[in-house]
């Protein structure tokens, strides 16, 4: 038994380890590069339980990483409450039921992501009374995007990178985010019976290597350009995505 299950383990680790530095290096993307290869193998539902720990250590540590959380709290905390009430509402009136469009959506969704980072398009800045508006309006749809994927960049990136943020900033705020979207995931998958005991074992279980991967990536960015690591991560997505979308 133990035999059979440690290929797939060792797999699923080298995933995550890759998943995290990604993440190490562009300060995102563990969950959209672990859901779209962990797609490959198993059901969407199976990965975004698989996907709980580590991505919700490796956000609360980018989240915590910085003097600019209480400011950012102030600012986002609207969005914040629109992406639990999209997630959860979400899933209460589409569940999973099939497997294989879910798995399209996680596709497409990923065509989208990395074709507007390859153009460089981003969404134009929301000012005065439009911006909370705006800020609600994101976290919903991402929440919508979250229940059915298993996935929260879209649109929560391309709206915060939108927001006119410095780096740091930036980089707590995606964390805050995505550890918002990390636990109305967990919420839902509790509810649906997908996150068991033995799921958070396992979960538990790819933690070190996403975690390694993170601390890796870390590393590595200090020694390369990001902008060719970015065309690299898109280009790749985009090819994933395309897989996914097709099949």
């Amino acid at each position: 038994m133990l035999g059979d299950a440690l290929p797939h383990y060792l797999l699923v680790c080298l995933i995550f380890f890759a998943a995290g530095a990604v993440k190490g290096v562009v300060g995102l993307g563990l969950p959209t590069v672990a859901m779209g290869l962990l797609g490959l193998f198993m059901t969407v539902p199976q990965a975004a339980a698989l996907l709980t720990v580590p991505s919700l250590a490796t956000n609360l540590w980018q989240a915590t990483a910085g003097p600019h959380l209480v400011q950012l709290i102030a600012r986002l905390w609207r969005m914040q409450v629109a992406v639990v009430a999209g997630t959860v509402s979400t899933a209460a009136l589409f569940p999973w039921q099939d497997d294989g469009m879910a798995s399209r959506f996680l596709g497409a969704c990923l065509i989208l992501y990395a074709g507007s980072g390859l153009a460089g398009w981003r969404l134009p800045a929301a000012n005065g009374r439009w911006a909370a508006l705006t800020g609600v309006a994101a976290g919903a749809a991402t929440g919508g995007v979250t229940a059915v994927t298993g996935v929260f960049v879209l649109p929560a990136v391309p709206y915060l990178q939108s927001m006119g943020l410095t780096k740091d900033e930036l980089a707590q705020a995606l964390g805050m985010s995505f550890t918002t979207s990390t636990l109305a995931m967990g919420i839902v998958l509790i509810a649906r019976d997908e996150l068991t005991a033995a799921a958070s074992l396992q979960s538990f279980a790819v933690l070190l290597p996403a975690l390694g991967g993170m601390l890796a990536g870390q590393a590595l960015r200090r020694t390369m350009s990001e902008a060719v690591f970015r065309r690299c991560l898109f280009w790749g997505l985009l090819m994933l995505g395309a897989w996914l979308a097709l099949r």
